[in-house]
């Protein structure tokens, strides 16, 4: 693993474990065991580390969007049995993302945003109904949320009944209103 790909693993496990103010450049270059110039070489500053953990998230979203869209089981179905933290490293750079301060890095909010928008508009692309859609984002961000979080209530995380629960998301998706498909072209004749 290059010294570049083991500072930003533990720019990421330090917002995750300890969060923003606890991942100082001394903090991560002692994590990655690099030294402090060593860390500068890579990122010459802070908000560089920050552009290196976005560019990061949206390359790896790039795959899950991918892999999402070419789901033979449909976008609505692979998010939701997708919307559990398994420790990946997309779930870990979504993660960090999120832990940073949205008001100081409006870069970071944006970004996780703009790959929300891009599951969403799968998921809007085959349910065609707006509130199935949103339902189903929904369903899997209470999932996701709980199980990276340890969200406490109705269930442990990583404990849900997934197959249920994907058949609570095909029951929404055959109620959602038929949508008309392309024109038929008229008969020749």
């Amino acid at each position: 693993m290059s010294a570049r790909d083991r500072i930003l693993d533990s720019f990421e496990a330090i917002l995750t474990s300890e969060g923003e103010r606890a991942a100082t450049l001394d903090a991560v270059a002692a994590s990655a065991e690099v030294s402090k110039g060593g860390l500068l070489y890579h990122f010459p500053n802070r908000e560089s580390l920050v552009a290196g953990l976005l560019d990061r998230l949206r390359t790896l979203a790039d795959g899950d969007v991918a892999a999402m869209s070419a789901a033979p089981e449909g976008p609505a179905l692979y998010y939701v049995a997708s919307s559990r933290n398994t420790g990946s490293p997309f779930d870990r750079a979504l993660i960090a993302a999120s832990r940073l301060g949205w008001e100081k890095h409006p870069e970071a909010s944006e970004t996780i945003r703009s790959i929300q928008r891009r599951w969403l508009g799968l998921i809007r692309a085959e349910v065609g109904d707006e509130g199935v859609t949103q339902a189903i984002m929904l369903l899997g961000d209470g999932l996701y949320y709980n199980a990276a979080f340890g969200g406490e209530g109705f269930a442990e995380p990583g404990s849900y009944p997934l197959a249920e629960l994907l058949e609570v998301v095909r029951r929404l998706i055959a109620t959602a209103p038929v949508r008309p498909g392309p024109p038929t072209p008229p008969a020749e004749g």
